[in-house]
């Protein structure tokens, strides 16, 4: 290269034609084999092409010769029909395949294994036929039933002190104590707002303009005054605004909020994040259950006692003794990675890696002691994507929970012979097959070296763009929360954007100011990720019209 020469390459940004949704028309008489096989070489080019460029989303391409493996399971319908630790009537399944993967996870996440119906403490799951949306979603169902008082899958035992028959009714003196409220933040992924929805489960702004509108303890940051906000802030950045912070919920704000509604007798229910959707964020979820577990012991959410029905014979009230309130985590993406940091962490000599930010705590590992119940789990629930970090052909992913929390399913359909404690009924059998395959593929020090990787690449490929806007002389707003696998920058321009599957998300940095809007799009360093791709990527962006103002 000269002296004089560029560092970044010129290349013509193509991505390439759409395809063409007239080559799959169906006629009533189906297609010749010359018309079909064309249609198939369409979507077999376009996908390959638009997978090798693809790194805006949190989905891994590379699934290490999957198809090869495992392409000849293709001939059967596999269905993984009811709950996964009964084999059930429908015989062509792969539960055992899914409880050796349920395990898997189990272990690095903390949880008592194996699956035992009879111990309360173990854990129960299955594995998602969607990604945690799904997850989100039954998580949500879950609390909802447990904290509002529904039956128990298997109802308490004997012990007189574990569940009792009353005449009086220990909720006649709070109106509110099947009245469960949603926290999550403004960072949180969009499938929350729509399962809040679906399964009418009040979250505390709907509940505070309803109930409490002028009661809000939180005060606007731009207008000074008091207002509900519409979900948790994010800790603010340099600006006092959460624009440009790092995505990880204001436990400050959460707090208020939690002991507000506590303190009005609502069970509670809090979403946390372990990499939020755009800025790749991890919730501090050992700072939140310390800041909340002393606010729940306060109002009585640590053991409370609750109906959940009534005496078939003489209508006294069935009470059971449970938790005021429940603690998700959305590990869509960093519940994949996040146990082989902590490995990392734990033992640097062994793995040969520091990695660069404290490794979250966030399974059901973490516990905290109490005054009066000795020591508390703290996390009732997690769910991972299969698709995002170790990478699957379609969306699917894990839900896991405890046996103490399960809730008796709504209806039990003899014919499946499996409990319907699952959210879908049919369950892809697939999936299973295809997380087994990468999880016996790559060893605990493999799965260590694949997010060191990443944290490096996106380190890399923040430094890059830092270093162009001084050799351009543009600015292109480069910014990484630290410990993620995402670098968010300035929008380039349309053909650019869809070339690399690029996401955006507009941000008006002062509020009410549209002048002060702007696009940011980012990248996920997934493990299909490379230097080259991203080197490919800066060329592009070094020529680009919309980066150059031109």
């Amino acid at each position: 290269m000269s002296p004089t020469a560029s560092p970044f390459a010129a290349t013509a940004v193509d991505p390439g034609p759409e395809l063409d949704g007239g080559d799959f028309a169906l006629p009533e008489g189906g297609l010749d084999d010359g018309r079909r096989l064309h249609a198939l070489d369409a979507v077999d080019e376009y996908l390959t092409r638009k997978r090798r460029h693809l790194v805006g989303y949190q989905a891994t391409q590379d699934m290490q010769g999957t198809a090869l493996d495992l392409a000849r399971f293709l001939p059967n319908n596999i269905n993984n029909l009811g709950d996964p630790f009964q084999a059930g009537g429908y015989k062509p399944n792969t539960k055992v395949v899914e409880r050796a993967v349920l395990d898997y996870y189990a272990r690095l996440w903390h949880a008592e294994r194996p699956h035992d119906p009879a111990d309360p403490e173990s854990y129960w799951g299955y594995m998602l036929s969607m990604g945690s949306t799904e997850g989100n979603m039954y998580a949500l169902w879950n609390a909802r039933d447990y904290l509002s008082g529904k039956a128990l899958i298997k109802p308490p035992a004997a012990p007189f002190d574990a569940v009792r028959y009353v005449k009086a009714d220990p909720d006649r003196h709070n109106p509110n104590a099947h009245h469960p409220v949603a926290f999550y933040s403004e960072d949180t992924h969009y499938s929350f707002a729509k399962a809040v929805a679906v399964l009418g489960v009040e979250t505390f702004h709907a509940v505070g303009q309803e109930l409490y509108p002028d009661e809000s303890p939180l005060t606007d940051p731009v207008t000074g005054l008091r207002a509900w906000p519409t979900e948790v802030p994010s800790r603010p950045g340099p600006s006092g605004l959460s624009w440009d912070g790092t995505g990880e919920i204001d436990v400050d704000a959460l707090a208020t909020l939690v002991e507000f509604f506590a303190a009005k007798g609502h069970p509670v229910f809090v979403n946390l994040n372990l990499g939020s959707t755009f800025k790749g964020a991890h919730d501090d979820v050992r700072a939140v259950c310390e800041r909340l577990l002393p606010i729940f012991e306060r109002y009585g959410l640590v053991e409370r006692e609750v109906v959940y029905g009534r005496c078939p014979d003489s209508g006294r009230a069935l009470v059971d003794v449970r938790r005021g309130f429940w603690i998700h985590v959305d590990g869509a993406l960093g519940a994949g990675y996040a146990p082989f940091l902590r490995l990392a962490a734990e033992d640097p000599q062994a793995y040969g890696w520091t990695p660069e930010v404290a490794p979250p705590e966030f399974d059901f590992g973490l516990r905290l002691p109490t005054a009066g119940h000795g020591e508390v789990d703290m996390v009732s629930s997690i769910a991972m994507s299969g698709h995002k970090w170790a990478g699957a052909p379609w969306p699917c992913g894990i839900y896991m929970t405890k046996v103490k929390y399960q809730i008796s399913p709504p209806s039990q359909p003899d014919y499946i012979g499996a409990p319907d404690t699952t959210f879908a009924g049919s369950r892809n059998g697939f999936s299973p097959l295809i997380l087994w395959d990468h999880l016996s593929r790559h060893s605990y020090r493999d799965q260590v070296h694949r997010i060191r990787e990443a944290q490096e690449l996106a380190a890399y490929l923040e430094q890059r763009l830092t270093a162009m806007e001084g050799e351009l002389g543009v600015e292109l707003w480069p910014a990484r929360t630290p410990g993620a696998v995402t670098v968010r920058f300035r929008k380039p321009s349309p053909e650019l954007v869809a070339k690399w599957s690029l996401s955006s998300q507009d941000v008006v940095m002062v509020p009410g100011d549209e002048s002060t809007r702007r696009t940011y799009v980012h990248v996920f360093v997934m493990p299909s990720v490379d230097r080259a791709k991203l080197d490919a990527l800066l060329a592009e962006l070094a020529e680009d019209p919309a980066i150059l103002g031109r």
